[in-house]
């Protein structure tokens, strides 16, 4: 059984992953979170502390 972690995604990027990790850890699609991180106020030094702080997700065999 996987634990459900909070990490950058490796499948979904646009960037570095930072949106795709948070959809697959709250099972929502990324695009709200993107459209999240568009209109909050302080978006980008968010998404700059996130990218360096989250681990990278292994890569899937899938």
């Amino acid at each position: 059984m996987r634990k459900n972690t909070l990490m950058k995604s490796s499948n979904d990027r646009a960037l570095t992953g930072v949106c795709g990790g948070i959809a697959e850890y709250l099972g929502i699609s990324s695009f709200v979170v993107r459209v999240l991180f568009i209109f909050l106020p302080v978006n980008l030094l968010v998404y700059i502390i996130l990218s360096v702080i989250l681990p990278d997700a292994p890569e899937s065999l899938y």
